[in-house]
């Protein structure tokens, strides 16, 4: 059985060519003081002020750019630590598996409730997003404890790609508005099509993964020849 201390990290994003290179320039300009724990607290920081400007957003559509300033300080936090660790040789795989991927949904959580809370998403489009993010992340943690394969993308896209995606949404709703359209579900505003749209792709790629995964263990695991 595979365990955190062996596991192949798999992140084949399409934003990686950009996101690596800058990575690895931060990790090497980082002060001595700044460690993977400052920075997975800054990453914690990120997601709160998200939260909190997702709700100004009631009195004023200028808090999205508070929203998108979060989204970024979440980022440089998250995906800072684990490159920091790595690049000045401090990794403690077992518990920086477990603080990394505890804080990841609690943070996921605070984000996605703070957009549920804004005037832009109807709550239960929010909650579905937030069930399909939760639903593909167990299947991540149970592919790294079973096959060793610690697998963050799936079809190029992966947590960057996401907020990079709620940033545009953003921008375009601060510019343009959220006007609304007449579907099949009612009237539904572009904001809420880009939720239901992400909440698709991710409880598809939760379905089709896991069904494909079982196949493989299937073949793999079969039951020994009384």
């Amino acid at each position: 059985m595979a365990t955190s201390k062996k596991h192949a990290r798999i992140n084949d994003i399409l934003l990686g060519p950009l996101e690596r290179p800058a990575l690895r320039w931060l990790a090497a300009h980082m002060p001595a003081w700044v460690n993977p724990d400052v920075l997975t607290g800054i990453g914690v920081v990120g997601a709160l002020l998200v939260f909190i400007s997702y709700n100004l957003t009631r009195s004023s559509d200028i808090f999205l750019w508070g929203v998108n300033l979060g989204l970024l300080i979440n980022w440089f936090g998250d995906s800072l630590d684990g490159t920091l660790a790595r690049y000045r040789h401090i990794e403690r795989p077992r518990y920086g598996f477990f603080v990394d991927h505890t804080v990841d949904a609690f943070n996921i959580v605070l984000i996605v409730l703070g957009l549920a809370l804004s005037p832009y998403v109807r709550f239960e489009y929010a909650a579905l997003a937030l069930v399909g993010y939760l639903l593909l992340s167990v299947l991540v943690y149970v592919r790294t404890y079973i096959q060793g394969v610690f697998q963050i993308s799936y079809g190029k896209l992966g947590p960057t790609e996401a907020r990079a995606i709620v940033v545009l949404a953003n921008v375009y709703v601060y510019f343009w508005g959220n006007p609304a359209m007449q579907t099949a579900l009612g009237k539904v505003r572009v904001y809420d099509v880009v939720t239901l749209t992400f909440a698709a792709i991710l409880f598809i790629i939760y379905i089709v993964s896991s069904l494909k995964e079982a196949r493989v263990l299937a073949e793999e695991d079969r039951p020994s020849q009384g």
